[in-house]
């Protein structure tokens, strides 16, 4: 690290489970971003704004006046623009250090194959089913951990998955028939800050990985009830026949 890196991550090396090793984790770190919405938004932001050398965003949506009450990546010049341009000027403007990627697609199972060599972990903010069992696929696949997060009305979840562990659930093992039937925040609304919570969660659940410090939360789901103000956290078990990690 150059003085300016030091000083920029000072309050990071300050503290003894991340320090100078762990700061440089993040440095070389390369992580994708799948989605950047009201999710991705702080994810993005958090993991610029922390060092992570290396970002690829991936989303096909552009941004409209109606996101602009959670997605604090994108600001009202940027309604039209791809959601991926808007939020990769978000984040060099944060850290001009940070090399950023975009890709204004969606994430099918066979573009996952082809862009996760080189990756160190997946965050996935893509509020849809599809989508997220491509994740699981490839990841598991390439031995890659990944968050996943969720958010609707007042509620949230976040999970973490690790397939470099045999014994890890995966998120097939948690939902293993999962289908987009459900309502969208477009359909059943969703509070804004909530977005922000467990974006954020996700971002530190990244972090922690990554660097990494704490407790392993791999096979774990944290749910977070807005009105209650109150998390809870569920163990997940492997499950010997699921067809996501354990194919016959």
């Amino acid at each position: 690290m150059n003085d300016d890196q030091l000083l920029r991550y000072s309050r990071h090396l300050l503290l003894s489970d991340i320090d100078v090793d762990g700061q440089q984790a993040l440095l070389d770190a390369h992580v994708m971003i799948i989605g950047l919405g009201g999710l991705g938004s702080p994810v993005a932001l958090y993991l610029a704004a922390a060092g992570v050398g290396k970002l690829s965003l991936v989303d096909d949506d552009h941004v409209e006046i109606s996101n602009l009450q959670r997605q604090i990546a994108h600001q009202q010049a940027a309604v039209g623009r791809s959601k991926v341009e808007s939020a990769a000027t978000s984040c060099q403007q944060l850290n001009a250090d940070v090399v950023v990627e975009v890709y204004p697609f969606r994430a099918t199972n066979e573009w996952l194959n082809h862009h996760l060599s080189g990756v160190s972990l997946v965050v996935d903010c893509s509020d849809n089913a599809v989508v997220r069992y491509a994740i699981n696929a490839r990841c598991v696949a390439h031995a890659i951990p990944w968050v996943s997060g969720a958010a609707i009305g007042f509620s949230g979840q976040v999970a973490v998955f690790d397939p470099r562990d045999s014994l890890s659930p995966c998120y097939g093992c948690l939902y293993p028939n999962l289908n987009d039937q459900q309502l969208s925040c477009a359909e059943a609304g969703v509070l804004s800050p909530l977005v922000g919570v467990i974006g954020s969660m996700q971002a530190l659940e990244a972090l922690r990985l990554i660097s990494p410090f704490g407790s392993p939360q791999a096979g774990w789901l944290a749910t977070y009830d807005a009105k209650a103000g109150q998390w809870q956290r569920w163990q997940l078990s492997k499950r010997s026949n699921c067809l996501h990690c354990n194919p016959v």
